[in-house]
């Protein structure tokens, strides 16, 4: 099989070629393709693969490229984890709203709808080269943000396009690992978007132990969610939240803590050193990339442990993976027809009562050779399904947004956010983002 895998000059790129290297069951993939606009930071990963594959039999062999349809051509699977704006992107992002004392996140709040809006219509281009090239490919989208990414895609691809995150899984793991089980024979209830859901059940043999895990101090403290929104905070809400509704629960406390170097100033500066190392010593690029994965993963979501004192990271959970496993797993199941189940970002239909059936949902979903259906999930109270449906409400709009060029609507999508307190500065963030961000100008020439 052909993996095509765009944004292949990416940092975390060697993380799936390292999955699929463990990769032993047949059918497998045999060829990746690499597509990226930078053939110098494609070169660099391709150094970085070639360290991994060393000693390995039989290797997916490796190919770059520059041209969309060409990485595209013959792929069974495209992987789609694109940054449009690159790093100094994300920077901005984040800049222009701390700058108006609003959250500055890559994903959540103002930063998260600038970045959708620059996407979203370079991902339906990227959607509409699959439909032309590769019809019969299925899309794996991790671009971020990823829930609103995959619900414009889907107008193109329909259910061949499936989004993945890995922080539902991470959550499932350090709950079940908590109670001392195998996190493989648990069943979550878990429902939310991207980046906005809730642990509301655990079972294991016919029990719900998560109300057993809320009561347990000391199982609790290994949960790092709990460490960091507090053993209180969870017990009130009775579910252990998605690590980034941290910006939702404690804003004040998130502004204040990134007020000085951002992540992604922070990524910025670790990926041109990264980059340049390898430019410099392309025979030690592998170890130039561990080094400065070690580092990056260190600082993940940093600034709500400092604040929380939730204590670094577990080196198990950091040695367990993430979205590289449940990309290969998405893939195996397809190609392969083993049904399993997997949380995924999917169309919702009725599986989430209240949400509208063309919204694209994170929940459990059962998957085989004829891709994923989402499982019904129980109603939600007030408290939870409110706020998915006002940021749901975001999303969409900014997605209308970002294909019409209407920048009345973009200020709309600004102001809706529950994180964005004035119609006046959903205004001042547009203006500010445009004059940052040549790529969300060129979407929204207008004024609102």
């Amino acid at each position: 099989m052909r993996l095509a895998v765009l944004g292949g000059g990416g940092f975390r790129v060697p993380l799936v070629y390292g999955a699929l290297l463990r990769d032993t069951a047949k059918p497998r993939v045999e060829e990746v393709v690499l597509y990226d606009v930078s053939l110098d930071r494609l070169e660099a990963i391709r150094h970085v693969l070639r360290g991994l594959a060393a000693g390995h039999d039989d290797p997916p062999e490796v190919l770059i490229t520059t041209d969309l349809d060409t990485a595209l051509r013959g792929a069974a699977f495209v992987f789609s984890a694109i940054r449009v704006g690159g790093l100094a992107g994300r920077v901005a992002d984040e800049r222009v709203a701390l700058d108006l004392g609003l959250l500055g996140q890559e994903t959540t709040g103002p930063g998260g709808i600038a970045y959708g809006l620059r996407t979203v219509p370079v991902a339906t281009r990227v959607a509409e080269r699959v439909a032309a090239v590769a019809p019969q490919a299925w899309v794996i989208n991790f671009t971020n943000p990823a829930g609103m990414i995959t619900e414009a895609m889907r107008r193109v691809l329909g259910d061949r396009v499936i989004g993945i995150c890995d922080s539902p899984i991470g959550l499932i793991r350090r709950a079940a690992t908590a109670l001392g089980l195998d996190p493989a024979r648990v069943s979550p209830d878990y429902v939310g978007l991207n980046h906005l859901g809730w642990l509301r059940g655990l079972t294991h043999q016919g029990h719900d132990v998560l109300p057993g895990l809320l009561a347990d101090d000391g199982a609790l403290r290994q949960v790092e969610e709990a460490r960091v929104f507090g053993a209180d905070w969870v017990r009130t809400l009775g579910a252990i939240p998605n690590e980034y509704l941290y910006y939702y629960y404690f804003t004040r406390e998130s502004v204040a803590a990134i007020s000085g170097r951002t992540r992604g100033e922070s990524l910025l500066g670790q990926q041109e050193e990264f980059y340049a190392a390898v430019r410099a010593r392309p025979d030690d690029a592998l170890g130039s990339w561990r080094a400065a994965r070690a580092q990056r993963d260190a600082t993940y979501m940093a600034e709500a442990r400092d604040v929380t004192d939730a204590g670094e990271r577990d080196a198990a959970d950091l040695a367990a993976g993430g979205y590289e496993g449940i990309a290969l797993a998405l893939m195996a199941a397809i190609a392969r027809g083993e049904s399993t189940t997997m949380i995924l970002n999917v169309r919702n239909g009725t599986a989430v009562a209240g949400l509208p059936a063309e919204a694209v949902v994170e929940i459990p979903c059962a998957v085989d050779g004829a891709g994923a259906r989402p499982l019904a999930t129980r109603p939600l109270p007030g408290r939870f399904l409110g706020l998915m449906q006002q940021v749901k409400a975001v999303e969409q709009t900014a997605i209308e947004a970002a294909l019409s060029g209407s920048s009345r609507q973009a200020v709309e999508a600004f102001a809706l956010h529950p994180l964005v307190d004035s119609v006046t500065t959903a205004r001042r963030l547009l203006d500010g983002y445009r004059a940052h961000l040549p790529d969300l100008a060129a979407v929204l020439p207008g004024s609102a």
